[in-house]
């Protein structure tokens, strides 16, 4: 089905970004939560609960041919934590590949955040297109009601490789913030 009274954040030259909140009608949040499934699955995610499901957005790229191909969930958080430069000797633990293990380290002292960006995926055709930082512009005005959010104001979950290279790619410095993560 479509989305009837769908909340458009954005829209571009080759598509728009909406958002669904909790409080949106049932066939909106339904329509999240497949695909939300469909993301973890992509992403390889074991945990499928959210943390506080109450307050989670999901903000979803559309194409002009009507398919989901961005997903990004975002949700309120107090406090995040600044990833650490990498010495280069652990580029490779016992000759196994890095992409095995956790791509980064963090600071262990807590630094004020509002959003966690929780989840963000795009549709593998369609990478290279800046959908990712779209999405995340899109939350930075929107999250808050009435105020933009700057890039020290949000925080990734536990980014595997490539979304730490987004992150600080996005973010401009390579000490982003992170949150969510099983130390």
């Amino acid at each position: 089905g479509s989305m009837k009274k769908e909340r458009v954040i954005t829209e571009f030259w080759d598509g728009k970004i909406i958002m669904v909140s909790p409080d949106d009608p049932k066939y909106a949040l339904k329509k999240a939560e497949e695909v939300r499934e469909l993301v973890d699955s992509e992403l390889g995610f074991q945990q499928v609960s959210l943390r506080c499901p109450s307050q989670t957005r999901t903000y979803m790229f559309v194409s002009n041919e009507k398919k989901i191909v961005g997903c990004l969930i975002a949700e309120p958080i107090r406090e995040a934590y600044r990833v650490l430069a990498e010495p280069p000797s652990l580029h490779s633990l016992h000759g196994e590949p890095l992409e095995r293990h956790r791509a980064w380290r963090c600071s262990t002292e807590p630094e004020p955040a509002i959003c966690g960006i929780s989840r963000i995926w795009v549709f593998a055709l369609m990478r290279r297109k800046a959908i990712a930082s779209r999405m995340v512009d899109a939350v930075r005005s929107s999250f808050m009601y009435g105020s933009v959010l700057t890039t020290e104001e949000i925080a990734f979950s536990d980014p595997t490789p490539d979304g730490k290279l987004f992150a600080s790619t996005y973010c401009k410095v390579p000490d982003f913030l992170v949150y969510n993560f099983v130390s």
